[in-house]
Formats: C-alpha cells, structure tokens, sequence
C-alpha cells in the first residue's frame, strides 16, 4: 500500500512483501515447533499485523495478542523496561517492535553483535536468570537471528 502524504507513521501499513514476510516467519516457528507464552506489540499497525499473522501461523489466539504502547518509539531503556516487568511465569515471548531499539537491545542484552536488523528479523536470546527483573546487561545470550531472507521457502 502507498503511504499517503497525511498518513502518521503509526498507521502505515504493511506492504505486501512485509505481509508474505511475516507470513513465513511465522510458517518457519511453526516447523521448529515454536510457542510463546505471550506475544506483545507496538500499536504500530504494521507491528500488529505482523503478530497477528506469525500467531495464525503457531495457532496462538490472536485476540490474546498483547498490544503495549510503550514499544512504539521506544528507547533502548524504556523497551528495557518492557522485558524486566514481564510476568515470571511467562517462560517464552515474543516482542514485536521496531528499530533501532530492537536491535539495540539484543546487543546490550546478549553483548553480540547484531547490527540493524533487517525488517522481520527475529533475535532468540536465552537468559541466565530465573526472573525478568534480574534481566541486565550482558545476562542473555543469542541463540539464533533469523530472518526472511535466510529461509528456504
């Protein structure tokens, strides 16, 4: 879709390629039999589509999508915040936000290099810590960064 001269970021639209991307990023956690206990997003339109069609894909009820409108134009720290209030028994989530703060938390959490993360990437960390609010710098470590282009369908 075309953005229009008037329309505000918030509401700009994913672009068909943006919707097949998101479609199969969602197609590849459903092979690697992947689950969240929770997927939260930006109020950003092309954020929520975005959750909406990776939880078709994993059969995850998208009415339980949480939106958080603290994600969009978030900052490292405030998107940060976001990780160390999650809830304890939530073993497993699925953030979708936007750039550069996504990829800049990856880096401080997992002290990797990320770099910017193309559009739909997705970073997998694994922390060392039995509570979010123990998250901190360096206390995550990256398992994998995957994103469309890497996948073979």
């Amino acid at each position: 879709m075309e953005k229009q001269a008037d329309q505000q970021d918030i509401d700009r639209e994913l672009d068909p390629i943006g919707l097949q991307n998101s479609t199969r990023m969602g197609i590849n956690f459903s092979k690697n039999n992947v689950h969240f206990d929770i997927i939260i997003t930006s109020p950003a339109v092309r954020a929520k589509t975005t959750a909406s069609l990776i939880a078709e894909q994993i059969r995850y009820d998208t009415n339980k999508v949480h939106e958080n409108p603290g994600i969009y134009e978030a900052s490292t720290r405030t998107l940060f915040k976001v990780v160390n209030q999650l809830k304890d028994e939530w073993d497993s989530v699925l953030i979708v936000g936007h750039n550069p703060s996504v990829s800049y938390l990856s880096e401080y959490l997992t002290k990797a290099e990320v770099g910017n993360m193309t559009t739909c990437g997705v970073t997998k960390i694994e922390l060392e810590t039995g509570s979010w609010k123990e998250v901190s710098e360096g206390s995550g470590s990256l398992a994998s960064y995957e994103y469309p282009d890497l996948l073979n369908f």
